[in-house]
């Protein structure tokens, strides 16, 4: 019996829509792959009682897509769509002007804007070279991540030691935590889960969006595109809301219990998570970045300052750098905040504004950076993960010059990265986990209780590569979302006989 194959496109211009949709059917198997165009894509493969079945199911897919706007295609002859990354701004010195020319008002002007570099570098204790520039981090007490645009994320703890590596599928935008769950976004437009032993896909970002930032809270997904685009997806993968947003680009997004708050080229903008309804918004010059404490947001701007607004739209502080800013972050409470330009140089102020110091990273710009014990963790264009020795007289000696031997870090020569698989363990004994199933809901493929002790009415948060009909599994763990509704699948996760 031979092999039937039917390759679709979607590609829309003005940064629409570029996707595929391949379906292709062997013997009883159907087997589809979809994703962005010149991507490998997601694989699902699923069985059925006979060729008829299987082509029935082919042509019931097929005939959805082709009503969304696909049409046939050959594969190759389409070119992939660059992904947005972060601008690195270049910078040199004022020339003097030439004797004998005029050019000496426009350099005044000039030299009017000129930060002298900074003299000394921050106290490094140790660096990583991850291989290629960097956005994502993480870190807890346990550890530090990062994950650069290679799709490698790298695990160390914090006495330096390489102890786990990921492979995902493409370039990873950044790392974030939802209590004991962790995610990382990656440029192919999925999220993955990182709590288990093997990287899942998590959530399925829809092919037009270029993501270039994302946060999630309490399986709520907010998410930022290059088009200043915002969209909150829930639990199930599916979009809650997704709108227009008021600026060009948006760098930053931060979710919490009640709102999707966005940072883009006009400001940052709060949106209501359950229905998008805009709740305010605040002018603070181009965003590109941000971060988080409970009552307040803080945005890295083009404007060269990090700005907190209270969560409910009021201006609180300006911190001002000398530089546009790429990251920032804060002590516990928002008692330090702590900010890098895109000079490589790193700041800290406290709470009320007042700088403390600045000084030079030795490494790059930090692209993203977080602060933990005293120690401030920054990944930088350089794909360097550095620890930075953030105390008071580590900071004192540094500004004399009394920095200590960096010790540079390097991955034992035989440590495999874990790639992301829907690939599962196989197992008969359901004594050491919790039992669900994978049912058909509506013509969408969904994950219930099957265990006693569970409510039966309740769907399970569950990784979308590995779902199949009817097929029963066993989890380490369920827990109940904290706004109740729905239960979220913990650890790891194996297939039942």
């Amino acid at each position: 019996m031979s092999q039937e194959t039917t390759y679709l496109e979607l590609s829309e211009s003005g940064g629409g829509a570029h996707k595929f949709y391949e379906v292709t059917v062997d013997g009883p198997q159907l087997t589809i792959r979809y994703g962005r165009i010149g991507d490998r894509g997601q694989v699902k493969s699923t069985s059925y009682p006979d060729n008829a079945h299987a082509r029935r199911e082919a042509a019931k897919k097929i005939g959805e897509k082709v009503r969304k706007g696909y049409a046939p295609a050959v594969q190759g002859v389409r070119a992939k769509r660059t992904v947005s990354r972060r601008v690195i701004s270049s910078y040199s010195p004022v020339p003097h002007p030439v004797p004998g020319t005029h050019g000496h008002s426009a350099v005044r002007a000039a030299r009017a804007q000129y930060v002298p570099p900074v003299t000394h570098n921050a106290p490094v204790l140790w660096r990583y070279d991850s291989g290629s520039p960097a956005y994502g981090i993480f870190v807890d007490g346990d550890r530090a991540m990062v994950g650069n645009e290679s799709g490698i994320i790298t695990t160390l703890t914090h006495d330096a030691q390489v102890v786990q590596q990921f492979r995902l599928p493409d370039g990873v935008k950044c790392i974030v935590a939802d209590d004991d769950w962790l995610y990382a976004g990656c440029d192919d437009g999925n999220v993955y889960d990182l709590s288990g032993k093997v990287p899942r896909l998590a959530y399925q970002i829809a092919p037009d969006i270029d993501i270039y930032w994302l946060d999630i809270h309490d399986g709520v997904l907010g998410v930022s595109d290059s088009g200043g685009g915002i969209a909150a997806i829930d639990h199930e993968d599916e979009f809650l809301w997704r709108r227009r947003g008021r600026g060009s680009s948006g760098w930053m997004v931060r979710c919490d219990h009640r709102a999707v708050h966005h940072g883009h080229s006009r400001g940052v903008t709060s949106y209501d998570w359950r229905t998008g309804q805009e709740l305010w918004h605040r002018p603070t010059g181009a965003v590109l970045f941000g971060w988080q404490e409970s009552d307040a947001l803080y945005a890295g701007t083009t404007t060269q300052q990090v700005a907190r607004v209270a969560k409910d739209g009021r201006s609180e502080e300006i911190y001002r750098c000398d530089a546009p800013v790429y990251s920032c972050a804060t002590a516990e409470g928002g008692e330090y905040v702590f900010a890098g330009d895109n000079r490589s140089s790193i700041y800290c102020f406290d709470a009320a504004g007042n700088r403390l110091w600045k000084l030079g990273t030795g490494c790059g710009s930090a692209f993203s950076m977080q602060y933990h014990d005293e120690r401030l963790y920054v990944v930088t264009t350089a794909g360097t993960l550095a620890c930075i020795d953030a105390s008071e007289a580590a900071i004192r000696a540094a500004q004399q010059g009394d920095v200590p031997e960096v010790v540079d870090v390097k991955a034992p020569p035989r440590m495999p990265a874990v790639a992301a698989t829907s690939t599962l363990e196989v197992t008969s004994d359901t004594g050491s986990g919790i039992v669900v199933e994978c049912v058909d809901v509506g013509g969408r493929l969904r994950v219930r209780v099957v265990s006693p002790g569970y409510r039966q009415d309740w769907l399970v948060q569950f990784p979308k590569g590995i779902r199949e009909p009817r097929a029963r599994y066993l989890v380490t763990e369920l827990r109940e979302a904290s706004r109740g509704g729905f239960y979220r699948a913990y650890g790891d996760i194996r297939r039942l006989r």
